[in-house]
């Protein structure tokens, strides 16, 4: 018999969206749901929407609460879960009808606690980018999951295209290591923990999440406080987390490095000058305090070696030249909305 999942849904100021990401969840080939929607302090007529869209189908559940973060609306939601898994989709994303009865059979048959999916980045003039689709199938013990995914290559660092055993939970629920603070690379952190609890994960690249880019998205928005240092304070947590586990440390030190060289690259408008001057001038003395390291490290590429000390004696040039390789690979068009 198929267990219950409970999906949750966060939503703040997305009303809109909503609609289309409820109706893509209640379509699911898998009934057994319990779809909580937080309203995490909606000033725009969400809390009102959610309230309505449950009249149509009882499986769904709405909490209302005062803004408080995207971390504290997922908790929230956990805390009331009643489901065997958890899943997340965000309130202005959407779902393949199939996306959790694929998910929900990958768990059982390969025993996992942790089964995820790829997804597709859908641009608002159609545009379609799908990572990766391959239709392979990766099997991940506890090791290889953590590494998979602070390497960014095999998992995606969203919760979004996850089902999770909801015993994972636990450490999250007993503690206060999400911090609601920290808006960027939240879900990475959340990840991190929840893969270190389980046993087993089973990735089937298949791209059955729709991740909708619109403005204002994480993706999309403008330079802010949270978007140039929360990576960082991110990445400094598991750098901790993970001191007595070489492989791991290291890949996070690498990351470390390769975020304090990218706040040289960071341009803001007027108004955030100040604040993009502030935070690379921090990155720009902790790298300085750091190259000794990094020129010895035996870890190290070159080219990571070089891009550091270019950004680090030479700010203005490494600039010039990230901008220009941008423009002629076309990344500077990667996440472009016209």
């Amino acid at each position: 018999m198929d267990e219950k999942i409970s999906i949750i849904i966060p939503a703040y100021n997305i009303k809109e969206y909503l609609g289309k990401c409820l109706d893509s969840v209640c379509a699911q080939s898998y009934h057994n749901l319990e779809i909580i929607v937080v309203d995490d302090g909606s000033t725009d007529g969400t809390a009102e929407f959610i309230d309505q869209y449950a009249l149509r189908d009882i499986r769904i559940k709405p909490i209302h609460k005062s803004n408080g973060g995207v971390t504290s609306a997922r908790l929230a939601g956990v805390s009331v879960a009643t489901g065997v898994f958890i899943g997340f989709v965000d309130g202005d994303d959407y779902v393949e009808p199939d996306m959790y009865r694929r998910l929900y059979d990958n768990a059982i048959q390969y025993q996992a606690d942790i089964a995820h999916c790829g997804y597709q980045m859908v641009f608002p003039n159609g545009r379609v980018d799908y990572y990766y689709n391959s239709g392979k199938i990766k099997v991940q013990d506890k090791e290889t999951g953590i590494k998979d995914l602070l390497e960014g290559v095999v998992v995606e660092p969203g919760l979004w295209n996850k089902l999770y055993r909801k015993s994972l939970f636990h450490v999250l629920m007993d503690s206060d290591k999400m911090r609601c603070d920290i808006k960027i690379n939240e879900d990475l952190l959340m990840n991190f923990y929840l893969f270190r609890e389980a046993k087993r994960a089973v990735f089937e690249d298949v791209c059955l999440y729709h991740y909708l880019l619109r403005k204002n998205s994480a993706a999309t928005s403008t330079v802010n406080i949270n978007k140039l240092r929360d990576p960082i304070k991110v990445t400094k947590i598991i750098l901790d987390e993970t001191k007595s586990e070489i492989d791991l440390h290291n890949i996070m030190e690498e990351r470390l490095i390769r975020q304090l060289i990218n706040l040289e690259t960071f341009k803001g408008n007027k108004d955030q000058t100040i604040l993009v001057r502030e935070c690379r001038k921090m990155g720009h003395i902790e790298l300085r305090n750091m190259m000794t390291d990094i020129l010895k490290s035996p870890k190290l590429n070159i080219r990571i070696k070089m891009m550091a000390v270019f950004a680090c004696n030479m700010p203005f040039v490494y600039r010039c030249i990230y901008q220009t390789y941008l423009k002629l690979t076309r990344l500077d068009r990667k996440y472009a909305i016209d």
